[in-house]
């Protein structure tokens, strides 16, 4: 009989939910054939069996939080097995833990010591922390306070408990799962750790979508991928990365790291919400490779096969709003990143072109910088530089 154990499931991951049992008790299952789903705050993984045979027994529900190697059901190996009569067992929240032999500590007796000197007078240390540094020390010397030591402030009232939300009825009340607990952590983290702000500026985006509907189809026959906005965006960010480092950077501690490699996290909405995988090395790759890479990493994240190390190591990130309709936002930074941009959708609108009003295609940006590392010089100057490259994209495929 095989146990199916909850695996080590990445740096800093200790526990998981069982989404869903892919298998029922009863049912074959081949070797390395997935039997459950697993759910952790960052991705979703399925647990194979070890061998081929009968899964035999389930010992958690749906929804039971599991820890790294917990056992969650058992397979016996071989021809399949009857299914049972009876309902399958009971789910267990968790394994029940044996208790341990109780140790019987033998006591020593210890050496008597010498009597110790009396001691001094005790001194209220409430009071002498209200006396300035100099008179604490004479107290302390002196073994006795002043007369005019200052009086104590009032204790703080504690804030009362938040009262219990109201629920009507018809109400639906969900869970949250690892992976929603975790983005309101990661969200609330970075508004309380970082010196957020948000500069916004407006593109036209004719010339991109002019070279973008009159090469599409053969960069599509060529590279066997449609050519997206996205590959522009990603391009004019590293370019204008290079030029104002501040936004591709990181703060740990009281340290600055600028990061000389970008890899970009690429926002992507899937059905258990907002995740961010991270397309590496950017900078050296072409149209085509972003295109690519930007695909991948969207059906992985849409069929639940993101690993832990396509969700980490992010130095800068993108996010398209736009694809929801959304005018303008401000974006949440990706702490510890030190920039994200915010594009929103494309809407014609009456622009001053030369000494004429034209109607043009228009997109929102939005920068959200953290101020600790990026002046509002630097974070307006490389939203400018963004805009100027995806209204002259020409630069972009040469390189500038």
């Amino acid at each position: 009989m095989a146990d199916l154990v909850v695996p080590a499931l990445g740096e800093s991951i200790t526990e998981a939910v069982v989404s869903r049992w892919l298998k029922n008790v009863g049912d074959a299952v081949a070797q390395d054939e997935p039997v459950v789903d697993l759910e952790t705050d960052k991705i979703t993984v399925q647990l194979p069996s070890p061998v081929a045979g009968t899964l035999t027994n389930r010992t958690v529900a749906e929804g039971a939080t599991v820890k790294v190697g917990d056992v969650v059901g058992f397979v016996v190996a071989g021809t399949v097995a009857a299914r049972p009569p009876v309902a399958a067992p009971v789910a267990v929240a968790a394994p029940v833990a044996v208790a341990a032999p109780v140790a019987v500590a033998v006591a020593v007796a210890a050496p008597v010591a010498a009597p110790a000197p009396a001691p001094a007078a005790a001194i209220d240390e409430d009071a002498l922390l209200r006396l300035p540094p100099s008179q604490r020390r004479l107290a302390r010397e002196r073994g006795e306070l002043p007369h005019d030591v200052p009086a104590a402030p009032p204790p703080r009232a504690s804030a009362p408990p938040a009262p219990p939300p109201t629920i009507h009825p018809g109400d639906e009340v969900v869970t949250m799962s690892p992976l929603r607990k975790r983005i309101a952590e990661r969200l609330v983290q970075a508004q309380h750790e970082s010196a957020s702000l948000t500069t916004f500026n407006e593109v036209d985006m004719t010339a991109v979508m002019e070279l973008r509907a009159k090469h599409k189809d053969a960069f599509e026959k060529a590279h066997g991928v449609k050519l997206g906005f996205m590959s522009f965006f990603v391009k004019a960010c590293v370019s204008a990365a290079k030029a104002f480092p501040g936004i591709n950077a990181e703060v740990a501690g009281d340290q600055i790291i600028y990061k000389k490699h970008y890899d970009f996290g690429i926002a992507v909405q899937t059905p258990k919400g907002l995740v961010v995988p991270v397309l590496r090395g950017c900078d050296g790759l072409d149209f085509a490779g972003v295109e690519r890479g930007i695909a991948a990493l969207a059906d992985k994240a849409r069929t639940g096969k993101l690993a832990i190390a396509d969700l980490t190591g992010g130095t800068f990130s993108i996010s398209n709003g736009g694809i929801y309709g959304s005018m303008m936002s401000t974006p949440l930074l990706n702490y510890p990143q030190t920039g994200i941009l915010g594009m929103h959708n494309i809407v014609k609108r009456p622009m001053v072109v030369g000494d004429a009003i034209a109607i043009r295609p228009v997109m929102y940006l939005a920068l959200t910088y953290d101020h600790r590392v990026v002046d509002g010089r630097e974070a307006v100057s490389f939203l400018v530089a963004v805009k100027d490259r995806l209204e002259a994209p020409d630069r972009l495929l040469l390189g500038l």
